[in-house]
């Protein structure tokens, strides 16, 4: 190896060891490195920028704009909340996951399918009282295993199918030949998700949760007339297991219900009283059917859909103080309305309308968005700021986001349509039909993911180009030569899967095919076993976020650090290589 090569593998080195010990952000390290390599001439600028423009990335992109607009609708909830139902143990909860993802990763690219249920498995993840770092990596891994169990569940698969056909046109690998490996290996990775999670994946989110203590309101919701909820009971509406909420009493034709059972069953315009926390009060809002029991906010003069929660604290010159929110003529005046009112790290009850205000009350408003801009320097208020999520699901419009999810998995699975050119118009469709606006579209291309898909391009290519990833794949391949065919198979399989984690699936695989091919034919091993073997482990990327797209995808939103999919994916790694191995040595050697 030149000194490309060795600088390039020192950079790459110190890179995953800053990324481990949380020196600085993945994309910053990612973006550091390449300008490195840049620097000193290892590649180029062209190649340095070309993952920005990668079909990989944009495509990323653009179905996270299509998940946005089924998830703002409510579509996955009427889809899945079937499937994933209220587990009762997180073993329960991943399992209620996995097997549906791992068996639709199968038959679709499982990159649409994580970009389309990150934001479902976190709010499913809330609603339940689990933790999202539990559920995330589980989610990517299950796509992962089942993406290995057909000829189309990757386009790692397909890459290796076409260099195979490329070496041999008379090579013949069936849609379900993968299976033999990936079947097994789906099995053993769903087994050591469900069995040692408990104890190897973090728990993020809880540590925040003892350092924050969010506020808590009382506020009282309506349920209309023709809500889909009338005639259930509080536990299948979905009104029992809200975290941090307690439905406290139910007025019904002026009688207070102060005793709510979970068998109790919902009546048309029945007022009911929850106690909790504001994050869980914009759950509330989403469900079709349920509004505030305050009369301002139907007389609110901008369309509820486009409302959001608004957090304002009354300033200590306000002329607010000492009025009641009847006095004030609140809505009148602000074009908002009053949901609860939180006092002193203490929620405050009664009707809305008799609370005198107070310096310091933090107001739970129902506002326009433009309520932030009109107001954020008004006297009147000391901070104003909007809570996070709270816009409305959009009910009405999820036939149409479902219908527009579909028609772009069906035109790209059946060959019609590229999936970056069936994303973008699948986008567009969201944006036309006001599935999604604009601004909801933007906040969904989350641009740390985009970044550190686009740089870790960038350090493939300089792993290639400086003949730093054929050196190591030759090395490790030539270990395994003394063991003879299990050997190579074994080394091919390392190879592949320790340069999957380096540089991109896809990249891995590109670069092993040729060493592999060329080892496996005087081994007396078939071209089309060992492109099994290649196919499994390009795959195999679970000890780092950036080998995999699906690992970068959740890598943010789980709140994860480097370190954990090495704790957690690492064991899981080094057991699919010997399963792997193990099923091909004694099928095919």
């Amino acid at each position: 190896m030149g000194w490309e090569a060795w600088t390039t593998l020192a950079v790459t080195a110190l890179m995953v060891l800053a990324m481990a010990r949380g020196w600085a952000a993945s994309d910053l390290v990612l973006l550091g490195g390449v300008t490195v390599f840049v620097t000193l001439g290892i590649i180029s600028l062209r190649e340095a920028v070309a993952g920005f423009a990668n079909e990989g990335m944009l495509t990323v992109a653009a179905l996270l704009v299509v998940a946005a607009g089924v998830h703002e609708t409510g579509g996955f909830d009427t889809v899945l909340r079937p499937v994933l139902g209220r587990p009762t143990s997180l073993f329960v909860a991943q399992l209620r996951m996995m097997l549906p993802v791992s068996f639709v990763s199968a038959f679709l690219n499982n990159t649409p399918i994580v970009a389309m249920m990150v934001p479902v498995v976190t709010d499913w993840s809330r609603r339940s009282g689990l933790v999202a770092s539990r559920l995330l990596i589980p989610l990517s891994y299950a796509s992962i295993l089942g993406g290995t169990c057909t000829l189309v569940g990757t386009s790692t698969n397909l890459v290796v199918y076409g260099l195979a056909r490329e070496h041999d046109p008379d090579i013949a690998i069936a849609f379900f030949d993968i299976a033999w490996l990936g079947l097994p290996a789906a099995v053993v990775g769903t087994l050591y998700v469900l069995l040692t999670s408990r104890w190897l994946l973090p728990d993020r989110a809880g540590a925040m949760d003892m350092i924050e203590r969010p506020r808590e309101y009382t506020v009282a919701m309506r349920v209309t007339a023709d809500s889909p909820i009338v005639g259930q009971t509080i536990e299948d509406a979905g009104l029992r297991h809200l975290p941090g909420l307690f439905l406290t009493e139910i007025e019904r034709e002026g009688e207070t219900m102060a005793a709510v059972g979970p068998r109790t069953r919902l009546h048309g315009e029945d007022q009911l009283l929850f106690v909790g926390r504001v994050d869980s009060v914009v759950d509330l809002r989403k469900i079709r059917g349920l509004v505030p029991a305050t009369d301002q906010v139907d007389k609110l003069a901008e369309p509820r859909p486009n409302r959001r929660l608004i957090e304002a604290v009354v300033a200590a010159e306000s002329d607010l103080l000492g009025r009641s929110v009847r006095d004030t003529g609140f809505r009148t005046r602000f074009g908002a309305a009053i949901v609860a009112v939180h006092r002193n790290g203490a929620r405050v009850g009664g009707k809305v309308g008799d609370i005198v205000l107070s310096v310091g009350d933090v107001l739970l408003l129902e506002a326009p968005p433009a309520f932030l801009r009109r107001y954020r320097h008004d006297a009147s208020f000391a901070l104003v700021t909007e809570v996070e999520g709270s816009a409305l699901v959009r009910h009405e419009k999820a036939p149409v986001a479902i219908a527009l999810l579909v028609a772009m998995v069906a035109v790209s699975a059946l060959g019609l349509m590229d999936l970056l050119t069936a994303a973008l118009l699948a986008g567009g469709g969201m944006l036309a039909t006001r599935c999604l606006r604009g601004a909801q579209a933007r906040s969904a291309l989350d641009l740390h993911m985009l970044l550190t898909i686009a740089s870790a391009f960038g350090v493939g290519a300089a792993l290639e180009r400086s003949g730093a990833a054929a050196a190591v794949g030759q090395l490790i391949v030539g270990a395994g030569e003394p063991l003879g065919p299990v050997g190579i198979v074994a080394g091919i399989y390392v190879a592949t899967a320790l340069l999957t984690e380096l540089i991109t699936n896809n990249a891995a695989a590109a670069l092993m095919f040729p060493i592999a091919a060329a080892v496996a034919g005087p081994a007396g091993i078939g071209l089309a076993h060992v492109s099994l073997v290649v196919m499994m482990a390009a795959s195999a990327s679970f000890a780092t976020p950036v080998g995999y797209q699906t690992n970068l995808m959740v890598y943010g939103p789980g709140g994860y650090r480097f370190g954990d999919f090495v704790r957690f994916g690492l064991p899981l790694q080094l057991a699919l290589a010997a399963v792997t191995v193990g099923v091909a040595s004694a099928l095919w050697l």
